[in-house]
């Protein structure tokens, strides 16, 4: 598989992971909207069960973006002729690596030490 073809290959991962972020969101939204706090309508644990679910759909919501927010930066690398090479050190990232998750920035080294 040569480089112009692991490009179209990742530019196709990402875009298609965008497109089920995107629709996902669509339906997520719904499950993060404010608790209903009138007690005659529900009841106490009824109340925080549903604050629960709400603060669990708005953390999956802030993962979610941040994922977006992943994927754009890598198909502008893509555009750019930067993807595919560590933020840190400039070294390129293995390929394995990148079919784990094309959106990465960095090589394993980096995001060791990272860590």
């Amino acid at each position: 598989m040569d480089q112009q073809l692991n490009l179209l290959f990742f530019k196709e991962q990402l875009t298609e992971r965008l497109f089920e972020l995107n629709e996902i969101t669509k339906i997520g939204d719904v499950a993060a909207r404010p608790v209903e706090l009138d007690q005659t309508r529900v009841g106490r644990l009824s109340r925080m069960d549903a604050m629960q679910a709400q603060a669990m759909s708005i953390e999956t919501k802030r993962r979610r973006e941040s994922e977006i927010l992943r994927i754009n930066s890598a198909l502008s690398r893509i555009e750019t002729g930067q993807f595919g090479h560590c933020l840190k050190c400039d070294e390129p990232i293995k390929v394995a690596r990148l079919k784990f998750d094309p959106s990465t920035l960095f090589c394993i080294t980096c995001a060791e030490l990272a860590e």
